[in-house]
């Protein structure tokens, strides 16, 4: 057992190595570690390390996908954050449409067992939880939710959601007033980029849309009871890949940093 464990710490060395190589540790707890589902290669997915590092540049993300399921939920115990980045569809099985699978592009079956797995052990240990855009999808999905496997086909949308120029693309934005993304940007209204093809359809159990498009497409999720809940937020937009200057960009890093900060005080303080 203490062969395993030197190898997952090890593959912790390695890895925030590849993700943040100029990151700052605290000495005196160690670092401050936030778990990313996905977040390798860099070329596709370093934009949520580099996005986490300009909220704080003293966490350190670790990719939990480039590893065995056991090693990574075992990974997920030295965390004090998950974050569940975008990435490829959801199998529509997953929620009981196994024939929409033709909708859908690629599948990672291995992704999605691995972020059930990590969704399930993150809220045992009562983690706070970011998911962006598939990260939203899946975690709807969790909960028992269900997803259009196509927006064009099968949401009467009047928003273009995806397009080739997914860096000048965006679309609309209405959120909740009474509504923990509206406590973090104090916006209620403004613009995000389109870079997906699905989206909520049937919402999950013990969550809520708490902003949507124009075309009432569901744009960010948080449980029902947020307050009396560990931290969550879903959002259908990419942040990381928005000015910073944008409300629903790096404020959304920051009171998720925050509630990261405030994870691991709170178990410091109960060890």
């Amino acid at each position: 057992m203490k062969t395993r464990h030197f190898i997952i710490l090890l593959t912790v060395i390695l890895i925030t190595g590849l993700l943040l190589p100029s990151c700052s540790v605290p000495e005196e707890h160690g670092p401050l570690i936030i778990g990313i589902s996905k977040a390798l290669p860099e070329e596709y997915y370093g934009n949520y390390a580099q996005w986490i590092n300009t909220a704080d540049s003293g966490i350190v993300c670790v990719d939990l996908y480039h590893m065995p399921l056991d090693s990574a939920l075992i990974m997920l115990d030295g965390c004090s954050g998950l974050l569940i980045s975008g990435g490829p569809d959801v199998y529509p099985g997953r929620y009981g449409r196994a024939a929409d699978t033709v909708k859908c592009g690629t599948i990672d079956y291995y992704r999605d067992t691995l972020e059930f797995a990590l969704i399930g052990k993150a809220k045992e240990l009562e983690m706070p939880i970011l998911g962006i855009c598939r990260g939203l999808q899946i975690f709807n999905v969790y909960h028992g939710g269900s997803l259009y496997a196509d927006i064009p086909i099968d949401f009467d949308t009047s928003e273009v959601h995806r397009c080739k120029d997914t860096y000048n693309c965006d679309h609309e934005l209405r959120v909740t007033k009474k509504s923990g993304l509206y406590e973090i940007s104090a916006a209620q209204n403004g613009w995000v980029n389109s870079n997906h093809h699905q989206g909520i359809q049937r919402i999950g159990t013990g969550i809520r849309a708490i902003a949507r498009t124009n075309d009432g497409l569901i744009e960010a999720i948080e449980y029902d009871d947020p307050d009396n809940m560990p931290f969550f937020m879903g959002v259908q937009w990419h942040p990381e890949r928005m000015d910073v200057d944008n409300p629903f960009s790096l404020p959304i890093a920051l009171a998720f940093v925050q509630e990261v900060k405030l994870y691991r005080t709170g178990h410091q303080f109960a060890e």
